[in-house]
């Protein structure tokens, strides 16, 4: 099992994923605002992250994780693969090797807010509206001193 660098070869394998995640752990999101992100994530969002993903032993991408500025801009699990380390393995790939100490967090996705406590991260403010402006509160959060 490996982390590796994707590429725009692998942005319709990620928007998968991505939106296969979503529906997963999103439940207070609309359709509406689902289809409307879907587009904005694999036309724009992919390309301003330092993009890598989780490849089991036959090459198949099971999560990705995006860092820009020291920020985890997006993590998402093959919902198969959840509860197998997948996260946990991008979670310290970004921390250790791309630098990253904050991510936002949907404040109504318990399980996220859940794992990146588990893994050092409190939230230190929040905000009302997500970024895209949508009544969705973001929680934002830092890496705990060790």
């Amino acid at each position: 099992m490996n982390v590796e660098s994707a590429g725009k070869q692998d942005y319709l394998t990620l928007i998968e994923i991505w939106e296969a995640s979503v529906r997963a752990t999103h439940g207070f999101l609309a359709e509406e605002d689902l289809q409307e992100l879907k587009p904005l994530i694999l036309d724009q969002y992919l390309d301003v992250v330092e993009l890598m993903c989780f490849k089991n032993d036959e090459g198949e991408i099971l999560g990705f994780c995006g860092v820009h500025d020291g920020n985890i801009e997006m993590l998402f699990v093959s919902p198969e693969a959840r509860g197998k380390g997948v996260g946990s393995l991008l979670a310290q790939y970004a921390i250790e090797a791309q630098g990253a100490t904050r991510v936002d967090v949907n404040e109504q996705n318990h399980q996220a807010l859940g794992f990146y406590r588990h893994i050092g991260f409190s939230v230190t403010g929040r905000s009302p509206l997500d970024g895209q402006g949508k009544p969705y509160p973001l929680l934002h959060m830092e890496l705990s001193e060790a």
